[in-house]
């Protein structure tokens, strides 16, 4: 096979990973019309159609996903090997992608991996803040951050957090004319901001415990949020009740900004992990980075 087929097929995957021949252009450095003008040479010489356009971005065809089927893994293993020769050197270097939540993002991640960029110059991280569940082999990132029993089970999973307890809050200007909850049932006739779930849309539904029963509550309320700083900002204004991480509350409710209640249904869950394929381990830089993330008692 010519080289310039090579070349072609490496742009080919970029456009169908990317659902997008903008992105892939952007991705790879070139002009977009350089993108076009290598799909539809590859397309000539092949005989096929690989890509389907349209107004919202590319798609590939039947063939084309059978092409991305066959290319992928060894275009990973190339790109796995030339990340691992780059980073044998006498400092850890390169690029570590996560995706992660918010919460952990914040008091998790950044303080920890934030006091490694001085010593190590040549290393470069980037933090995907999102609730979206997604497959992280497939959109390139080196690690993922959940809960640990969100984990998929051919993912190696590192805790990085002790367990998680939640926490209902509200503003004392809030609870001035309003009964405060007695049990979660309560929570139907309060005014709750909602957290969207990105991967199925829908919102998500608080959870309690207590005494080994557990209880899901789907509240409802004027507000709509799709990451923690809002909610936790509509909460302090008074305008409705929070769900939220027991330490991201704890220092609002000691100074009395906020008002914890059903304390005695606080669930707690399994720790942040992070998780990765076995492939990565190899890596020295992301070696690096789990260390100085894992959890020690």
């Amino acid at each position: 096979m010519p080289q310039n087929d090579f070349n072609s097929l490496a742009v080919f995957i970029t456009v169908a990973r990317e659902r997008s021949f903008t992105r892939a252009a952007a991705h790879l450095g070139v002009s977009q019309s350089a993108i076009s003008h290598s799909i539809r040479s590859l397309e000539e010489r092949l005989g096929i159609r690989l890509l389907a356009r349209t107004t919202r971005g590319a798609s590939p065809t039947e063939a084309g996903e059978r092409l991305l089927v066959s290319l992928v893994p060894y275009y990973e293993g190339i790109e796995a090997e030339i990340a691992a020769l780059g980073e044998l050197r006498d400092k850890p270097a390169g690029t570590i992608r996560i995706t992660s939540p918010d919460h952990a993002a914040s008091s998790i991640l950044w303080p920890k991996l934030s006091r490694l960029l001085p010593e190590y110059p040549d290393l470069t991280l980037e933090i995907n803040i999102g609730y979206r569940l997604i497959d992280i082999v497939a959109e390139r990132f080196d690690a993922g951050v959940r809960i640990g029993d969100q984990v998929a089970k051919d993912m190696i999973a590192v805790r990085i957090s002790p367990d998680l307890r939640m926490a209902v809050v509200g503003a004392p200007s809030y609870f001035a004319h309003r009964a405060k909850p007695q049990i979660p049932q309560d929570l139907t006739t309060h005014n709750c901001a909602n957290l969207r779930l990105p991967t199925h849309g829908g919102l998500y539904a608080w959870e309690f415990s207590k005494a080994g029963k557990a209880l899901n509550v789907q509240v409802s309320g004027q507000m709509i949020f799709s990451n923690s700083p809002q909610i936790m900002a509509a909460a302090l204004q008074g305008y409705g009740l929070a769900y939220a991480p027991e330490d991201l509350v704890q220092a609002y409710v000691e100074d009395g900004r906020l008002i914890r209640v059903l304390e005695d249904w606080s669930p707690t869950f399994p720790g942040y992990h992070l998780y990765y394929p076995s492939r990565r381990q190899s890596l020295p830089a992301f070696a690096l980075v789990v260390n100085a993330l894992r959890y020690k008692v």
